[in-house]
């Protein structure tokens, strides 16, 4: 078991050492990950059911402008994720932005947003686990939903508790796949579009200007077709917790961030200008995958149940990735005691060779409620569970934020104590970051002017202020008690 020093108060926040500082003892976790395992992870971790199936519902209110909407989103991302990388790479933590929003703002920044991310993988794996079910169920029929259910979260439940490794792989072939299907997906399209397939004439640029135009909806589709996507690039800060578990973290965590960011653009976007250029922006509908659509019109045949195996992939791999991720914040949680002291048990003693260092508990702990959110959802998809969702719909914007405000302190300090461990920058620093900032509420404000998502962002902010309360409660009572030892 691994034990920490307890973390300095808001009033004064540890400093923000350089990777050599002997201020933050070593993670006791296996490094088993490689160099190509977190850099599929950071080009797959975002490729899931929200571009392959939700981007359906971005065209249909953006129409050919969905392609600024994810240009404006996939920015934002971009930017959150060049901070993050920049703030991993100078000091590696199982617990990344938790760990930086604590040694930035104080111990309550760490705990909210450590508990709040947790709370979100654990809701979201839910969704995950449930609609991969529905999938399968449809290829199965005589397996009702809830037995393919459990047979995910055992499977990927073990292969997190035996060694990273496991993870790194399941994750290194999902991610593969998807960013395989894409290629095709592209190449086909581009093809498509200049007429070099049998049997087809040029596309050419009618359905980009046709329908109503570029911007049929005007300006206010656009930042509708944002509010619609912006969720789909969550999944990247994976990467920078992974990182802590490889041989090289500083190095692999930069190479990651720079590797991933430009090409998910470029998947993203590129995606988007293929649909909208190969079919009318009014053939797609909500609910429907845009994929399916355009290859149905260029004649690859079976497209239907070719995107229902992709998006199977899609929806495991999140669901692993999840898994994988609470463990990992709850356990930095624990490390700094903010959960509990047992979750720091590791197999192996603390060993880093690939069959030990595995936080087997805090694995356990976060399947757990896993658990509890999926029979939630089977049990009450309408009322208690659709509560639960939106409680963590706007949580990540929330985390997004953090990570830039942590950005703005701990880089400054980098500078000072430690400007060799800048191995990778953020841009135009400070004022990108203040760009990210403003972004980010403008989004959450929109989402307020949205009848749709505006419950998500009131019962996130709920559930945010809670979590909030709960960790100026405890620095109190800490306070208090050493004010009472003191005299």
């Amino acid at each position: 078991m691994h034990e920490v020093p307890p973390p300095t108060s808001t009033s004064t926040p540890a400093p923000a050492p350089g990777p050599s500082s002997s201020a933050v003892p070593a993670e006791p976790l296996s490094h088993g990950l490689k160099q190509r395992h977190l850099t599929m992870l950071g080009l797959g971790g975002v490729i899931g059911a929200g571009l392959f199936v939700g981007s359906g519902a971005g065209i249909a209110v953006a129409g050919p402008a969905i392609v600024v909407s994810y240009l404006i989103a996939g920015a934002l991302a971009m930017l959150v994720m060049r901070m993050l990388g920049e703030m991993s790479a100078a000091m590696p933590a199982s617990g990344s932005f938790s760990v930086h929003a604590e040694r930035a703002l104080g111990r309550w920044a760490g705990f909210s947003v450590g508990w709040l991310y947790w709370f979100l993988l654990v809701v979201v794996l839910a969704v995950e686990a449930t609609a991969a079910a529905q999938i399968a169920h449809g290829w199965v029929p005589g397996i009702e939903p809830w037995a393919w259910v459990l047979l995910f979260m055992v499977v990927f439940t073990a292969a997190n508790l035996t060694a990273v490794k496991n993870f790194g792989e399941f994750e290194f072939w999902f991610a593969s796949l998807k960013v395989g299907a894409i290629v095709v997906f592209l190449v086909l399209g581009l093809l498509a579009v200049f007429g070099w397939l049998p049997d087809t004439d040029p596309v050419g640029m009618t359905n980009l200007t046709g329908q109503g135009g570029f911007l049929p909806n005007g300006w206010g589709g656009v930042v509708s077709g944002v509010l619609t996507v912006v969720f789909a690039f969550g999944g990247l800060e994976v990467v920078t917790i992974a990182a802590a578990e490889t041989d090289d973290p500083a190095r692999a965590v930069g190479r990651a961030v720079r590797s991933a960011v430009v090409r998910i653009l470029f998947f993203y976007v590129g995606s988007m200008l293929v649909i909208v250029t190969v079919l009318p922006w009014t053939a797609q509908q909500a609910g429907l995958s845009p994929y399916v659509k355009v290859l149905d019109a260029i004649g690859v045949p079976s497209a239907g149940q070719i995107m229902n195996i992709v998006v199977f992939v899609a929806l495991l791999s999140a669901l692993n990735a999840n898994l994988y991720g609470s463990s990992r914040m709850i356990f930095s949680l624990a490390e700094r005691g903010e959960a509990p002291r047992g979750l720091l048990k590791v197999s192996g003693g603390g060993s880093r060779e690939s069959t030990g260092g595995v936080p087997r508990r805090a694995v356990l702990a976060s399947v757990a409620f896993g658990f509890v959110s999926v029979l939630l959802n089977l049990l009450w998809p309408d009322t208690v569970f659709l509560y639960m969702l939106n409680s963590v719909g706007a949580v990540l914007l929330f985390v997004w934020a953090l990570i830039a405000a942590s950005q703005l302190r701990l880089r400054a300090r980098l500078e000072q104590e430690a400007p060799e461990a800048l191995s990778l920058r953020m841009w135009c620093f400070p004022y990108l970051t203040w760009v990210t900032l403003a972004g980010l509420f403008g989004v959450l404000l929109l989402m307020l002017t949205d009848e749709a998502a505006r419950p998500q962002v009131l019962w996130s902010a709920g559930a945010t202020a809670l979590v909030l309360l709960v960790a100026v409660g405890r620095q109190w009572r800490e306070r208090r008690s050493s004010a009472v030892a003191d005299r």
